[in-house]
Order: C-alpha cells, then sequence, then structure tokens
C-alpha cells in the first residue's frame, strides 16, 4: 500500500487549497483516515481525522476552516482547507489504516503519505 498526498503550494493568507491522499495497491478497506502537519522543530501535530464510520475530529486551530472527507470509491482522501492563515504553514501529511490483501493474508496496518508543502503568506 502506498499513500499520494498532493494539493499543496503557496497561497495568500485567507486563501484556500485542497489537499488529496490516494491510496494504491491490493486495498480491501480504509478503517480510518487523517491528516497531520509538522513545522521544522516541532512536534507532528493532528489537523483533522476521519473515522470508517465517517466521525471527523479536528485541532482547535482548524475548526470551522478544514473539512477532511473522503470518497470511498476512488480509495481517496481529502481536506478542504479555507480561510488560510500563516500559521498554517506547514508540511502536511496523510496517515490511514488501511486493510490490504497480502498474499493469502490479510493486512491491517498504518500508512503515512510522504508530505505536501503548504505556504501561507501574509
Amino acid at each position: 500500500v502506498q499513500l499520494q498526498a498532493s494539493g499543496g503550494g503557496l497561497v495568500r493568507d485567507g486563501g484556500s487549497l485542497r489537499l488529496s491522499c490516494a491510496a494504491s495497491g491490493r486495498i480491501y478497506s480504509i478503517d480510518h483516515m487523517g491528516w497531520y502537519r509538522q513545522v521544522p522543530g516541532n512536534e507532528r501535530e493532528m489537523v483533522a481525522t476521519l473515522s470508517y464510520t465517517g466521525r471527523a475530529e479536528y485541532g482547535d486551530s482548524v475548526k470551522g476552516r478544514f473539512t477532511i472527507s473522503r470518497d470511498n470509491a476512488r480509495n481517496t482522501g481529502f481536506l478542504q482547507m479555507n480561510s488560510l492563515k500563516p500559521e498554517d504553514t506547514a508540511v502536511y501529511y496523510c496517515r490511514e489504516t488501511v486493510s490490504s490483501y497480502e498474499g493469502s493474508h490479510m493486512l491491517t496496518a498504518d500508512y503515512w503519505g510522504q508530505g505536501t508543502q503548504v505556504t501561507v503568506s501574509s
């Protein structure tokens, strides 16, 4: 299983971006997904998570501005980011708990995407 994150870029204060996280491989199901971000020198922080049942949770700093979602048919997750602020500048990572076919077995494991840079200018 591989996760490919995309959609980052440079945007001005108040702008919007939509991040995508595409999972590939012999996927049976995506059980849980989340977006995290990290600034150099800081720990990685949770931005938003989405459970298999559709329950979403958000970090306090992004509530009301960001929306997490997914397209199960395309094994792709999204993070819609509106009203971006300079303090949202970070590398954003997606993480998914995926059940996949590995030979004759089913494997459930966590996977991380490679990260996509989001820069918000003031």
